[in-house]
Parts: C-alpha cells; structure tokens; sequence
C-alpha cells in the first residue's frame, strides 16, 4: 500500500498551490521517498479558475468589480469549466501515481466518495448527480471535482464547500452548470437549516483526509511539519517598501526581509531580529495578520532534495525611522527604496507581494 502524507497548510496563494503540485509531482516520479503519494489540504484567497474547456462567458462579474474585490482570475490545465475557491472552502490536492491502477473514472468517483462520507459524517445527506460530476445535497452543489493526469500523476482534485462566501459564486455559473433549477450549498448552510453550526475547518480536513485515504487505497500519514519562516515589510518615513537582492548563489531575487524562526524564538521575536540581523534597524514590528503555506523550490535550499518540502510564513510590518540607511548582510547584495505599485511587483512569489500589498494598505 502506497502511504499518502497529509499537508495541512491553512491558506496558500492560487500560484503557490500550482507550484507544491508540481514539486510533489516530480517527487512522486522520482520515487522521493518511495511508494510515497501527497495531499495538501488549505484554503485559497478569493480566486477564479478557468479549466481546459471553460467559457469565459461563464464569468459573470465585471473585471473591475473582481479586482475591487479582490478576486484574480487563472487558467489552468485541469478539466472543467470555471470554479471558484476562496476562504471557508476546502480544497484538496492529491498528488498521486495512479499508474498501478490507472482508472480515471475510479478515481474521480473515489474523490466525489470522500465529500459525500464527509458530508455524512455531520448527517448532511449528500451523493451524485445523474449529470454532473462533484457532491449534491438535492439540486445544490456542495462539492467540486477537477482533476488533471500527465503520465498517470494526478494533480488539482476537489473543493467542499464547507462555510464560504455564497454570494461570490454569483460571480460565475459555477462549473458552467446554467441549470437555473440547480444551485450551490455549503455544509454550514445545509447544518443550519437543521439547526445546527458547521464544525471547524480542522475537523472538516482530518475527517476528508480520512476519507480521501480509504477510498483511494492509500495509508495517511501526516507529513513532517512545515518550516516556520517570516517575512517583514519595512516602510520608510514616506511610505516607498525596503526591498533586499538575494546574493547570487542564493537566488538573485529581490524580497522583502525573509527568515526561518529559530527553536524558542516566537514568529514575532523572529521577525525583529531578522530585521535587525538583514537590515541594521532595530525597530518594533506589528502583525499583519497574514500567514500561508507554500513549496520550497529545492533549488534554493542550501542541502537541496527533491523531496517535498512545505514553509508556513507569517508577515509582518515595520516602519523604518526618517533618514535610514540600511546596512546589508552577506545573504544580500544590494538594498532600494520602492514605491508601494512597483514593490508589489518585484518579488518573485505571490506571498511576499500580498504582505507587501497589506503593509502598504497600513500606511
């Protein structure tokens, strides 16, 4: 029996989730460990997604309303039309190796069998529609399932509604169902029509990891945990973002100030003192109240591996005196004030230009 390890990552920017896929799935190839298969399970910011087949005349909402709100529109290679995942939906991506029983159908049946277990587990009555794929309570939706396969590895996989936004589905005919007789639900709608609350998200993911595991043949097992980092974005006096050039063999990139959190240290000490340690600022920091997962390139790492490797990172704001310099350490070799637009623009993952965008909303 193949082990499937549990990633339980909390929120992941849309592209970071695109880019653990792929590191799992070229571990999963390379047999890095061996007979070892991924789930990650986490909730994406509010955000579109347009299958292989989608009709963007299935987007309802004007581009100016989904930037006002926050949304962002991607492309992907999964099957489906247009979907849309945001906080208080479950999204679950098995990176598996099918390939000792390849059976798309099997498969797809087997994720649309775990909501529906999951479902049941709270006494929400939920299974199949005659014609379309994913978990119905009656004529509403619960559940989604999108999958893609290359050479037999599976990525994307399904998203439950578990308390999310109704209302931002309206921003789409979701799955390009335009069934005006059939609509969209959530476990916490369905409970409190019985008058009841939904559970946490916590227990939703442990009981569908449960799930998701018997019903694919596979033994759970947690994965090891994530590595705890921070990143800090320290505002000078007149608002425009310090922003740090990664020595060559460290990437060459530009970010904002980046660390890991030592034994001991809270996210919030760890934060200051990699300001102080890259910068030369020993200045208070603050919460931005910000914190996702993603996927360490192994490229970057100093022993690298194929091996999946997830962060958890915690962003935070510093605010820097009138007149500061800053004063590098060897993990860097240049140093530039920004302005806020273009700062937001320059790093190269998404979570860095989101705590950028938040800090900057503090001014």
């Amino acid at each position: 029996m193949r082990t499937l390890l549990i990633h339980r990552l909390g929120r992941v920017e849309y592209r970071d989730g695109l880019q653990l896929m792929q590191l799992a799935g070229d571990a999963v190839r390379a047999g890095l460990p061996a007979a070892t298969d991924h789930l990650f399970l986490l909730e994406h910011p509010p955000v579109l997604t347009l299958g292989r087949g989608a009709d963007r005349g299935n987007v309802m909402a004007a581009p100016a309303w989904l930037e006002a709100q926050g949304f962002e529109l991607h492309e992907t290679d999964r099957g489906g039309d247009v979907t849309y995942h945001g906080p208080g939906q479950l999204v679950a991506y098995p990176v598996l190796d099918l390939a000792g029983r390849p059976d798309v159908k099997r498969y797809v049946a087997a994720l649309e069998e775990a909501m529906i277990r999951t479902c049941a587990d709270d006494g929400v009555v939920a299974g199949r529609h005659e014609e379309h794929r994913g978990a119905w309570v009656g004529p509403r939706k619960v559940g989604a399932v999108g999958v893609h396969l290359s050479r037999w590895v599976t990525s994307h996989g399904l998203a439950l509604n578990v308390a999310p936004d109704l209302d931002h589905f309206h921003a789409i005919v979701p799955c390009g169902i335009a069934d005006p007789r059939l609509g969209v639900t959530s476990l916490a709608r369905e409970l409190e029509a019985r008058g009841r609350t939904a559970p946490p998200m916590a227990e939703v993911e442990a009981r569908l990891a449960a799930h998701l595991a018997e019903a694919l043949g596979r033994e759970a097992r947690p994965a090891p945990p994530p590595l705890q980092t921070i990143t800090v974005v320290a505002l000078a006096a007149d608002g425009r973002v310090l922003m740090l050039k990664r020595a060559p063999e460290r990437g060459g990139f530009w970010q904002p100030v980046t660390g890991r959190i030592e034994p001991g240290e809270t996210p919030l000490e760890a934060a200051r003192r990699e300001l102080t340690e890259e910068t030369g600022a020993d200045v208070p920091v603050e919460p931005l109240g910000y914190r996702h997962g993603f996927g360490i390139d192994p490229d970057l790492m100093r022993s690298p591996t194929r091996e999946v490797r997830v962060a958890v990172e915690e962003g935070f704001l510093a605010r820097l005196p009138p007149g500061f310099e800053p004063r590098l350490s060897d993990e860097h070799v240049e140093a530039a004030f920004l302005p806020a637009a273009e700062a937001a623009a320059t790093p190269r993952f998404p979570g860095p230009r989101r705590a950028i965008q938040l800090a900057c909303r503090r001014r």
